[in-house]
């Protein structure tokens, strides 16, 4: 996995995590390349969340929540 990407998901992570309705931020894949996610709670929380991070898209997943086991 490249720095820039882990980078990237440190950035989003700061910037995102504590909002209202975002439960937490991945790396991933959206159409076989690497993006990052923020998973949601609602589906309206998403409207503050950034399109992209050092030029990798942000992509928004509604998760509902999540609980400990």
């Amino acid at each position: 996995m490249s720095a820039d990407i882990k980078a990237a998901h440190r950035e989003l992570t700061k910037a995102v995590m504590g909002r209202p309705g975002v439960n937490g931020t991945a790396i991933g894949l959206h159409d076989g390349e690497p993006c990052l996610v923020v998973y949601l709670s609602e589906e309206g929380a998403g409207k503050s969340v950034p399109r992209s991070v050092k030029g990798f898209p942000v992509v928004t997943k509604l998760s509902g929540g999540f609980r400990r086991l």
